[in-house]
């Protein structure tokens, strides 16, 4: 009976696991509940902050600096940035706080926050161009102020120009009657979906009226289609004089094409093969197509590129050539134009002097120019060395090596300088190294006996 009345005094004093004895602190049993919830809220906190990203954080931090300016209740952006600030997203709870502060990396993202003004170190700044380099770029930028214009508003702008130079000249206006208004609109309508097959006998007889221009007008040419562009350049190309092809090609065609270029970065098949059938008339080409498209600036280097290469394949006659080479010397430097002089100086045509001075001139417009020339400048000036060396003077040669000395490219101006060393000048008669060497050459023919034949050994059995 004693030891089982020990044991019942140990066990009451001490209590059974996980269990409180009945006199316990109630002030312990509340410290150990606020340990508990406090440990389980911040894993809660680290949990959604490790789940919101750095740009998420930073946007949050732009609408919240965005809201505060407008409610009158920030102070500053300097001040803003001393203090860290807390920020709930819309639409989460008010214990959903993510803390941001303003010197964390973490939480940063220069990329995409604007909220700062253009003095905040914030700010990456905007790229500093040097002076040369924007000469450079401005040769070959795009100058052209009418990307707004449509292409409709294009073609009855130069219709109007080339109307009021008609005008001037004389001729009277024409007034259409109504039934012939209607027959040419619905023409048009027809153009703008045509693809193949015959063309109405109405639009064929354009070319033989005075008023061509007006009556083309009606059938409204900046919604035809590519294969009717096609069609109506072999009309006009084979049925109209100079003049008035100049005309068609500088009013409707090239603002097509340029249009189409621009929109899909490419040309259309058809109206490539129009280009390339309006050479059938070169004066006309150049005219209407060729010069007005490098006098206007605007030209992009697709663009050339395109033109160019209708250039590079069809034959031109060389007096035409020639006299495009010499306009397109004698313009305003841009590095399209050095395209096409190029073009044209690897064609190999045997130019005039005069074409030849007019080029040279071109190349040493730069000698006192302080821009760094781009390496289309150095090639078309490599292609006119290589090809024209021996129709240069000496003092023209002369000039050309001090134009080297100021314009330098590393890999093409040692080639110019190798090729006007081995050159010779205007007018006199180039040295033939072969009849310099010293190597004699035997002309006598070799004789030989055909029955003089060796004896072959034969094989014993």
């Amino acid at each position: 009976m004693a030891g089982k009345k020990r044991k019942s005094a140990a066990s009451e004093k001490q209590p059974k696991s996980g269990r409180l004895p009945l006199g316990a602190d109630a002030d312990a049993v509340a410290d150990a509940g606020k340990r508990r919830r406090s440990g389980a809220g911040k894993r809660h906190q680290a949990e959604e902050e490790a789940s919101v990203p750095s740009s998420i954080s930073a946007k949050i931090l732009r609408e919240a600096l965005k809201q505060q300016q407008e409610e009158g209740l920030a102070e500053p952006a300097a001040a803003a940035t001393t203090a860290p600030a807390v920020v709930t997203p819309a639409g989460a709870s008010s214990s959903f706080a993510v803390p941001v502060e303003a010197g964390d990396d973490d939480d940063e993202d220069v990329d995409e926050f604007n909220g700062f003004d253009a003095q905040s170190e914030y700010d990456g700044g905007v790229a500093e161009i040097d002076e040369e380099d924007e000469k450079a770029l401005a040769a070959f930028m795009s100058k052209d102020t009418s990307s707004k214009r449509t292409l409709g508003d294009i073609i009855l702008q130069k219709i109007r120009e080339k109307d009021a130079t008609v005008s001037a000249e004389g001729r009277p206006p024409v007034k259409l009657d109504e039934s012939v208004v209607e027959i040419y609109k619905e023409v048009g309508k027809l153009l703008s979906r045509y693809t193949s097959g015959k063309i109405p006998q109405s639009f064929k007889r354009i070319p033989s009226l005075v008023c061509w221009a007006e009556v083309l007008q009606l059938t409204e040419p900046e919604h035809w289609s590519p294969n009717a562009v096609y069609q109506a350049t072999r009309l006009f190309s084979s049925n109209m004089n100079a003049k008035n092809a100049v005309r068609f090609y500088d009013a409707i065609l090239l603002p097509r094409i340029r249009n189409d270029i621009k929109q899909n970065k490419r040309l259309h098949f058809a109206l490539y093969q129009s280009i390339k059938k309006s050479l059938y008339k070169p004066a006309a080409f150049f005219k209407g197509i060729l010069l007005p498209l490098c006098q206007e600036g605007n030209c992009t280097l697709r663009e050339a590129v395109i033109i160019g290469s209708i250039i590079q394949k069809v034959t031109i006659p060389p007096l035409h050539a020639s006299a495009a080479l010499m306009k397109l010397a004698d313009m305003e430097y841009c590095g399209t134009t050095s395209y096409f002089i190029k073009l044209f100086l690897d064609k190999k045509y045997a130019l005039p002097y005069r074409v030849l001075d007019a080029v040279f001139a071109h190349f040493m417009r730069f000698l006192d120019d302080e821009r760094n020339m781009p390496v289309i400048w150095h090639q078309s000036l490599l292609a006119f060395v290589e090809r024209y060396k021996n129709e240069l003077e000496k003092k023209d040669k002369e000039k050309l090596v001090r134009l080297l000395d100021h314009q330098k490219h590393y890999l093409v101006t040692p080639e110019i300088r190798r090729e006007l060393r081995s050159s010779a000048n205007r007018g006199e008669k180039a040295t033939d190294m072969s009849i310099c060497s010293p190597v004699s050459v035997i002309t006598k023919p070799i004789e030989e006996d055909r029955w003089d034949v060796p004896e072959v050994p034969m094989e014993e059995d």
